[in-house]
């Protein structure tokens, strides 16, 4: 039995057992992606997302070269921004932000009679246009940014879609990731049921650790 306290040999001991066991279901995980998938499977155990995140071409390389720009990250809960490694933005002098409690966003949405979710997308869309967005919660937040596509009046650097739940939730991964096709806008999309706000942070910090060359848990200066 593999027993650690520290938390660098649990991340690396963890990481270990997930390449075992992908190995072991004949699962080949593209280079490019296989960062993110891991990091997601490490935070939910869930062995199906090596099936069910999708990406545009290149989608993880643009992610992490717009974080070495030092881009914004732009979240709808702020479960998912406080989920996002500070040190890591703060390395790359990039931010992370969620406009949810916002007054002028809660003013907007009681206003339209809409949700805070649309509202705040609408929001970051005038102020970030070219953020990353991170959507893990509201498949409505996700139907905001379809219509800002269409109207073509946003062009984010990168779409996380991993909303979770039953109402709108597959249908608005779809037709984000349809819409970002279309428009050569990278996309990362866990398609079906499942996400959610650990998700969402889990894809960010996968993003941020290989910007930052941290991969390896002790390089974030953890004892180990």
């Amino acid at each position: 039995m593999r027993q650690h306290t520290l938390p660098a040999d649990i991340e690396r001991t963890s990481m270990q057992i997930i390449s075992e066991e992908l190995s072991q279901q004949k699962i080949e995980l593209a280079p490019e992606n296989a960062a993110v998938v891991r990091r997601v499977i490490h935070t939910t155990a869930d062995f199906e997302y090596a099936h069910t995140l999708r990406f545009t071409q290149n989608a993880v390389q643009y992610g992490v070269d717009s974080l070495k720009r030092g881009n914004t990250i732009v979240t709808d809960t702020n479960m998912a921004l406080a989920g996002i490694s500070k040190p890591s933005l703060a390395a790359l002098d990039a931010t992370a932000q969620c406009f949810m409690a916002d007054p002028q966003v809660a003013a907007t949405a009681k206003r339209q009679g809409t949700t805070r979710a649309v509202a705040s997308m609408q929001y970051a869309a005038q102020v970030c246009p070219n953020a990353i967005f991170a959507v893990g919660n509201a498949p409505t937040a996700l139907l905001a940014l379809c219509d800002l596509l269409e109207q073509n009046v946003l062009r984010p650097a990168l779409v996380i879609a991993v909303p979770v739940g039953f109402v709108n939730v597959v249908e608005s991964k779809e037709k984000v990731f349809s819409a970002c096709l279309a428009r050569n806008i990278p996309c990362i999309a866990a398609m079906g049921r499942k996400g959610g706000s650990t998700v969402a942070a889990a894809i960010c910090n996968a993003l941020l650790y290989t910007a930052t060359g941290r991969l390896d848990p002790a390089a974030r200066g953890w004892q180990g």
